[in-house]
């Protein structure tokens, strides 16, 4: 089949969906609330998955934290401390299949290494307080060289870095604006000379000496009028790190966007060519090893776009939702 495949979306409002045959058809997954939450009430912001087994992944929601073992079809809700908080990011831990790590609003990072059946908040000095109010723990990466170094990008407080399994933390602040400090993606790109990428509302930032030192990419403007390109998720091809994807829109949610991608590791840059102008900023990036070719992407307002190709050319799938918050594919 030449979509054998499985889609998730992560919505506002309407939980998990996914699509077992590369978005011909979808379904609503089958969520286990806690007793108080109302099914129209969960917003999943963040899907991650596992290294170890394709078809297990977690899912962060306001009610807390979801884990499938069927490619997202059914969800086990998992008893944490961030149990009615905003979970905004989630992964499993590449060295341990039991040890999991989430980020919320407040915010805080949460790990387990028990499969959820206890969990430990990590120390990580980020600010309680920010000009967009509470900060958002939004990426949360294993950092591939060493599965001892841990990296959280902060909304909005900048970088953070350990080396000692999350035991003591270094911050790396991001230009000398507070919208440089406002972290949206954040990928490793090791290649020749490793690359650590960052996007931010102005652009996306790279660093070539672990975060000591950056530079700044921003993208064209949609309108005079605009401020900014703003920028939101940033995607590397698996087994090619000069492939990269930046997702783009004029503003948030804003009104228009695009793909942007980079063949020679962000030297240059080119806009994909769409089939239908997206109706808002382009938010995630769903990348797979299993097939390193398909890269899903959607739109905030429920577009969603398929690329088998590496992306020089995408389709639209017919199914549109009302918010995307998260996106990703799996292996059938």
């Amino acid at each position: 089949m030449a979509n054998d495949f499985t889609i998730c979306v992560g919505t506002v409002g309407a939980g998990v969906w996914f699509s077992p045959d590369g978005g011909d058809h979808w379904r609503r997954s089958r969520m286990k609330l806690p007793f108080y939450a109302e099914p129209g009430e969960i917003q999943v912001r963040t899907l991650a998955v596992s290294p170890h087994n394709p078809h297990h992944l977690l899912a962060g929601s306001e009610a807390g934290l979801y884990r499938s073992e069927d490619n997202g079809a059914t969800w086990d809700w998992i008893d944490s401390p961030m149990e009615g908080k905003q979970i905004w990011s989630a992964t499993f831990h590449p060295a341990d299949p039991d040890t999991m790590l989430a980020g919320t609003k407040e915010p805080g990072v949460y790990r387990t290494n028990d499969r959820g059946k206890s969990w430990h908040r990590l120390p990580v000095p980020m600010a309680e307080r920010c000009l967009a109010g509470a900060p958002k723990v939004t990426n949360i990466l294993i950092d591939p060289r060493d599965k001892r170094t841990i990296w959280v990008g902060v909304e909005i407080d900048g970088v953070y870095c350990s080396r000692d399994d999350g035991k003591t933390w270094k911050h790396s602040k991001i230009g000398d604006k507070e919208l440089n400090h406002d972290i949206h993606g954040v990928a490793l790109a090791t290649g020749l000379k490793t690359k650590l990428l960052v996007t931010t509302p102005d652009g996306i930032w790279s660093s070539l000496d672990e975060g000591e030192s950056w530079s700044l990419h921003g993208f064209p403007r949609f309108a005079e009028r605009d401020t900014i390109s703003y920028c939101r998720g940033v995607a590397i091809k698996p087994g090619d790190p000069d492939t990269i994807f930046v997702g783009n829109g004029d503003f948030i949610p804003g009104k228009r966007g695009a793909i942007q991608r980079s063949r020679d590791g962000g030297a240059s840059w080119e806009a994909c060519k769409l089939p239908v102008e997206p109706n808002s900023t382009i938010y995630w990036f769903g990348v797979n090893q299993a097939n390193p070719d398909v890269v899903v992407a959607n739109s905030l307002h429920g577009y969603l776009y398929l690329s088998i190709d590496s992306g020089d050319s995408w389709t639209k799938l017919r199914r549109e939702f009302g918010e995307i918050r998260a996106v990703t594919w799996v292996p059938n």
